[in-house]
Parts: C-alpha cells; sequence; structure tokens
C-alpha cells in the first residue's frame, strides 16, 4: 500500500508530518538512495532512510503525559539548551503535541505516533484544552465577557471560549484553537499581563501529575481520545 513519505515517518514514530516536511526540504531523507520529492509516494518495501538511518514501521506507539515546568522549551531542537525532549529524558525518539511557551507550564503530550498530533491539534476538531490563569490586577466582569466572546489578534478574532473567574486574580479559560501565545495575548489587548499560566486538561486527560513529572496514559484514556479523534481529518491540511 502506498502512502506519501511524511505520513509514512509519522506513523513510524519518528517524527511529525511538518517535521517530516522539512526533513525532505533539508535533503535528509532518501528513498532507495534517492532524494525524494516532497508529496512521494512509498511501501514498505522501499528503503527509507533519514541522516542515513533506516526507518522501519510497526514501531510501539507511546503516549506520555508531562507536567512541563516554567523555562523548559517546547521544541525537538538539541541544540536548544532546556529543550522539552531533553528534559523528558525517554530512550525513544518522542515529539511534542503542541506547545506551551517557556514561561507557561502544565500539561502536554510526548508521542512518537505523527498521525495523532496532526488530529489533536487541528482547531476544526474542537479539541478542548484547559487553562487556569493568573494576571497582575483585578479581574473584572468586563474583562471576563470580553475573553469569552472573542478577542482581535494576529489578524483575526479568537473563537468564542468558555472563560469562569475564579478569584480576584484568577480565571479559568478552556480554549477549542491553538494561535501562538494567544491567552496571553488576548489578555494583553484587554490590558492585562499574565503572571502564570497553567494548561491543566488537555481534552480527557487531567493535569493529575506532580511538575516535572509524567506518566503513560491509560488505555482506558487512549481508548476515550481516540473516541474524540476518531472524525478528525487525516488529510494534509491537517498538519498545516
Amino acid at each position: 500500500m502506498e502512502t506519501r513519505i511524511n505520513k509514512y515517518l509519522s506513523e513510524a514514530g519518528f517524527c511529525s508530518r511538518r517535521e517530516a516536511d522539512r526533513l525532505i526540504d533539508e535533503e535528509r531523507v532518501t528513498v532507495n538512495g534517492k532524494i525524494p520529492e516532497k508529496g512521494q509516494k512509498v511501501t514498505e518495501e522501499d528503503l527509507i532512510r533519514v541522516d542515513d538511518k533506516v526507518i522501519l514501521k510497526n514501531v510501539k506507539m507511546i503516549y506520555i503525559a508531562l507536567y512541563k515546568p516554567v523555562g523548559i522549551i517546547s521544541t525537538t531542537d538539541p541544540t536548544i539548551e532546556n529543550n522539552i525532549v531533553d528534559f523528558l529524558n525517554h530512550p525513544k525518539r518522542l515529539f511534542h503535541v503542541g506547545r506551551l511557551d517557556k514561561q507557561s507550564e502544565g500539561l502536554i503530550f510526548m508521542t512518537n505516533d505523527g498521525d495523532i498530533v496532526n488530529k489533536i491539534l487541528r482547531a476544526g476538531n474542537f479539541h478542548e484544552k484547559e487553562y487556569i490563569v493568573k494576571v497582575h490586577k483585578e479581574i473584572t466582569d468586563k474583562f471576563i465577557h470580553a475573553m469569552g466572546n472573542g478577542i482581535p489578534i494576529m489578524d483575526t478574532i479568537t473563537k468564542k471560549c468558555y472563560v469562569e473567574q475564579l478569584n480576584d486574580f484568577e480565571f479559568k479559560i478552556i480554549l477549542v484553537e491553538g494561535m501562538n501565545r494567544q491567552i496571553r495575548k488576548m489578555c494583553d489587548y484587554l490590558g492585562y499581563k499574565v503572571y502564570r499560566l497553567k494548561r491543566i486538561r488537555i481534552m480527557n486527560i487531567d493535569l493529575d501529575i506532580a511538575k516535572g513529572k509524567w506518566r503513560y496514559l491509560t488505555e482506558e484514556e487512549m481508548i476515550e481520545m481516540n473516541k474524540l479523534i476518531e472524525q478528525s481529518s487525516k488529510t494534509e491540511e491537517a498538519s498545516k
């Protein structure tokens, strides 16, 4: 069965489709000894290499929930200090699902399943992510209403979302999209500075581990997650 080479690499647990496209652009991937074109189709009979390492499928899929502390950077680039891969220090090659910026903490997934990365990240699939946010000044009803009804940032307006005030300086927010530093930019627009940002849930997985620790997702959690994403797109657009 033929499949696009970026999908082959993601299903083999080597990297995400987006990362695979980057590796192809950098001519670090070969198919039967030749540099492939982006989008080229391959089969399991082909010899696929990345940096001269043979990539085989039938790899056991790994799914991890990590409590990322402040200061750890969501990148797989080994040249960047305090990158999340080195922090996790797992014996298998894993990559992160989505991002938490350096100043933020909380739940993040690590996996070698490139296909699930695409389906979770695609905003159109409405996969919830829940955060607790502390700001530098007292929260008003006007602030809560504005945050929940859409903020103009990054040449668009954020989707309506659930926002609940927890105390004078903290609120809970549930997003189904994931723009870069979205919550911080939403708060900035309203004149608030984020003092602390913590992600406490992704879809059906709650943050239930100590800071800096990790655990494997359970079989029951994966069954529920797959139910939530079973309608997710498997097209190339899902990785863009």
